[in-house]
């Protein structure tokens, strides 16, 4: 029973933090660090206008969005993002195997690079936007992620045979 609980407090704190950066971190009792990541987060969300973003991609609305976007701080929110998710994951007593960053490095990473090309990244002559494509991305950067780290770990592993 108690793994159960404590998995229920990883993934618990997990989610908190996609819903908002700093709430996993106030659920884990690091009120400071939570409070400096919710901050950094309304910054960057207020100056990037994110919501604004938000709100013309749900409507379709990409040319609108890329107007809207001030990339030169929209560009911080990935590394931010993920970086409080997975922090407040490995203080609930997550990613203790090895490597266990990486999918959450590479997924920053991504996702910035996302940031970078969408503005003219299309698919099928349509636009993906400020949003979607660094969403895409960071998929791609957790795949990426944890491939490399299955690389590493099985070269490890060789070396120490």
């Amino acid at each position: 029973m108690k793994r159960i609980e404590e998995l229920d407090k990883k993934y618990e704190v997990l989610f908190w933090s996609i819903a908002l950066p700093g709430f996993g971190q106030l659920l884990n009792r690091k009120y400071v660090k939570g409070i400096i990541l919710i901050a950094i987060e309304f910054l960057i969300n207020v100056k990037g206008f994110i919501n604004v973003v938000i709100i013309s991609s749900f409507l379709g609305k990409m040319n609108q969005a890329i107007d809207d976007a001030d990339f030169q701080w929209i560009m911080f929110y990935p590394c931010v993002y993920l970086f409080a998710i997975w922090d407040a994951y490995r203080d609930a007593g997550g990613g203790s195997s090895p490597f266990m960053y990486l999918p959450f490095v590479f997924s920053a990473y991504f996702g910035t690079i996302g940031v970078i090309y969408s503005a003219s990244f299309k698919i099928y002559g349509k636009l993906i936007g400020p949003v979607f494509l660094p969403i895409i991305m960071i998929f791609f950067g957790c795949v990426v992620g944890f491939i490399l780290r299955k690389i590493i770990i099985l070269t490890l592993r060789t070396k120490e045979k």
